[in-house]
């Protein structure tokens, strides 16, 4: 999967077509994600100790991972992913980092 946290998305399909929004929590193993804004579902709560009224909640439910597009920070459009492997001179070793498959930019993860 080439979504990562943090990463300005927009979404391709659904009732939140056209929307942009950051990525909050990544959900590998389900190829889901949840953004920011996008996707409210109401949430039935108890009353709890933490919240003593009860009732109807709003949040963020995930979306599939091949309804968004990853926005490039340097060209500032949804394009796709690639991964290349480079070699890190000060670690002695290869590191595979997401590349811009547009402008060639390299992603650098702020995780």
């Amino acid at each position: 999967m080439r979504v990562r946290r943090n990463d300005q998305v927009l979404v391709l399909a659904g009732n939140y077509k056209g929307k942009k929004g950051k990525v909050l929590k990544v959900f590998p193993e389900e190829d889901r994600v949840i953004v920011e804004g996008v996707n409210f579902i109401k949430k039935h709560s108890r009353p709890t100790q933490q919240n003593p009224q009860g009732g109807i909640v709003e949040k963020e439910a995930p979306i599939h991972v091949a309804n968004i597009m990853v926005i490039c920070p340097k060209c500032n459009t949804p394009s796709r992913m690639g991964t290349v492997v480079v070699f890190d001179e000060a670690q002695q070793r290869k590191n595979r980092v997401r590349i811009c498959k547009r402008c060639g930019e390299m992603l650098v993860s702020s995780n």
